[in-house]
């Protein structure tokens, strides 16, 4: 793929599929309602940012660094769920968003006491070798002496290491649900009390749940923030993206690996190819706004309809596919 292919559509597009496939974890799978994504995501990110201008540690151990402190943020969002559930459980959440935006904008450290609102992270260099005593710094902007250091700062560089890292964590996830704690997960999300009958540790699972979606989310913040947008700052990680995510595993599909891919495919692009195709005819508030309308008339339809999103559709229209011309 050429430049705007591989930097304005697949890279964010996978980014966003590994952050759906998060939430889609602690939601999706453990019953969990949570609006606190871009929160976890903006941890992993800030967590990675600091590690990168900090430390000499290679930028792929600070995204998964990024990813365990996540984790831990999640965790002590996720003790209210031994308690409250539904939409209470929603409001509890909701307030990392607001609670982390208050962190990052208060204490000016983990913006490397940069007086801007806005901060162009570190470039991402991939050491293959070399003396760790010649890493310097030079003010705010980490310079890597190292021997045979590669710069991935290119749009093939970026989408290589995104779609690495969503190659990873997309079979880890797989294997996931498919384990011991997976299975525990959907029986607590199918009916908590029977779960519990059962002998599985309901809190155990609820925290573990809560802590893997987490996790996810902080790789998926750090490969939002180095390998597409390259910006971190205040509005980074804002309601919208929170809201964005949701539509994501409602309309590609809950319970699935395959819907969080198709759900962010079609998020993502849908504003975009209204642009292009209306865009000589509309202002691009207005467009704006239609994308938001169709959002919600289609997680409204597909609710009623089909609750398991597109995905399922997907796999209905496949196999009617194959079985044609004796499909009913």
């Amino acid at each position: 793929g050429n430049d705007y292919w591989l930097n304005a559509i697949l890279t964010p597009v996978l980014s966003f599929s590994l952050a759906a496939l998060g939430l889609n974890l602690v939601t999706g799978y453990a019953g969990q309602l949570s609006l606190g994504g871009a929160a976890f995501m903006s941890v992993g990110a800030y967590t990675a940012f600091n590690l990168m201008v900090r430390t000499p540690i290679p930028f792929p151990i600070c995204i998964v660094i990024g990813g365990f402190v996540a984790a831990i943020a999640g965790l002590l969002f996720g003790l209210p769920s031994l308690r409250i559930k539904g939409f209470y459980l929603v409001v509890s959440t909701l307030a990392a968003q607001f609670f982390f935006s208050w962190l990052f904008d208060s204490y000016k450290w983990f913006k490397n006491n940069n007086a801007q609102g806005e901060l162009k992270p570190p470039p991402m260099l991939l050491y293959e070798g070399g003396d760790r005593s010649k890493f310097v710094f030079d003010g705010n902007n980490p310079k890597s002496l190292f021997d045979g250091a590669t710069n991935l700062d290119n749009p093939v560089g970026r989408y290589v290491v995104t779609v690495v890292f969503v190659i990873i964590f997309t079979f880890l996830a797989k294997n996931l649900v498919r384990s011991i704690w997976g299975r525990r997960m959907m029986a607590v999300r199918d009916m908590e009390i029977a779960a519990g009958v059962m002998g599985i540790n309901v809190a155990k699972t609820k925290l573990l749940a809560f802590a893997v979606s987490s996790f996810y989310l902080g790789i998926a913040g750090s490969l939002y923030t180095f390998c597409y947008i390259q910006l971190l700052g205040s509005y980074t990680y804002n309601m919208g993206i929170a809201f964005s995510l949701m539509f994501m595993i409602v309309v590609g599909g809950l319970s699935t690996i395959l819907g969080n891919f198709i759900g962010a495919a079609f998020i993502f692009l849908l504003p975009i190819l209204m642009n292009i195709y209306l865009g000589a005819y509309m202002d691009p508030s207005v467009i704006q706004n239609i994308s938001y309308c169709i959002f919600g008339a289609l997680v409204i339809g597909l609710l009623i309809v089909e609750p398991n999103g597109l995905a399922r559709l997907w796999a209905t229209a496949k196999e009617k596919f194959r079985m044609w011309p004796f499909a009913h």
